[in-house]
């Protein structure tokens, strides 16, 4: 799943998710940890309670129970806790919580992309926005130039991601070729990518602004941070519904009119401030 924050048009929150690891044990072993499998074994098919879930992808969404959810969780739980719904937020990887949210097994996803599961219930305004760009090594002097100026290049993306129509073609393409793309997966995969590329095991990797903005600011002064080689594509990111959750479409609704009117009442600000973030800005 960059997936700050512009809203729809109008509606800007601020401009200011070796060898081949397509491993599905690993993602399927993450949703029965605690305390995950405990969530969503307690609230499944509550009518009104919202489980939703997604890889910590901060400052969009982070850790589940932390004191910093992410500001895309918040907002939801601002939104529908007004309406009276409760809202439960779970970390699994990307893949998994797709995969069970289609399935009807969780409520929601956070931080999705529209191309990341058309078939979802969207709503009309996203919760958040994303600059995607793509990072080497501090040391790699290779930048982006389009599609073609990945030739000779090893692509690290992670597992049931999409970034932009045109890279996730690429990506289905060359998912077989280990030396052009390699597929990560689990609950936590941006500590390992950022890893795989300071050792100089990958060559690549696709990951929003704003969440390895907030990666270097955790990691402190003294960390290796990754290059940024070019952005790729700016695109809202949303709470997105399963198709199979009875009411979807007005949970949907609830958060674009919610989101709308956060915007315009100052309570987004709030929300963003927590997480150092403002109207407006255009860069992490």
């Amino acid at each position: 799943m960059s997936r700050l924050v512009v809203l729809a048009v109008m509606f800007v929150l601020f401009i200011g998710c070796s060898p081949q690891d397509n491993d599905i044990s690993e993602a399927v072993a993450d949703s029965a940890t605690e305390p995950s499998a405990a969530v969503i074994t307690r609230y499944r098919g509550q009518p009104d309670t919202v489980v939703i879930a997604a890889d910590p992808w901060c400052p969009h969404n982070c850790e589940a129970g932390s004191d910093h959810e992410g500001y895309m969780v918040d907002l939801a739980r601002d939104i529908l806790g007004e309406a009276g719904y409760t809202v439960e937020y779970v970390n699994l990887s990307w893949a998994r919580a797709l995969q069970m949210t289609r399935e009807g097994q969780l409520d929601a996803v956070v931080g999705a992309f529209i191309t990341d599961a058309p078939d979802f219930i969207f709503p009309d305004v996203p919760q958040g926005y994303s600059s995607i760009a793509l990072f080497t090594h501090h040391d790699n002097p290779w930048h982006y130039s389009g599609i073609n100026s990945l030739k000779d290049q090893q692509l690290l993306v992670i597992n049931g991601y999409s970034y932009t129509e045109e890279l996730d073609r690429y990506i289905e393409r060359h998912q077989t070729e280990q030396d052009k793309v390699w597929v990560i997966s689990g609950p936590s995969p941006l500590n390992r990518a950022i890893a795989l590329l300071e050792q100089d095991r990958t060559d690549i990797f696709v990951e929003d602004e704003y969440v390895m903005a907030w990666w270097a600011r955790s990691a402190g002064e003294t960390a290796n941070r990754p290059r940024e080689a070019g952005l790729i594509s700016k695109t809202g990111a949303f709470v997105a519904f399963s198709p199979a959750r009875e009411g979807a479409k007005e949970l949907a609704q609830l958060l674009s009119e919610g989101t709308r009117q956060r915007i315009d009442d100052g309570r987004a600000q709030r929300i963003l401030a927590r997480y150092g973030l403002t109207l407006w800005t255009e860069a992490p």
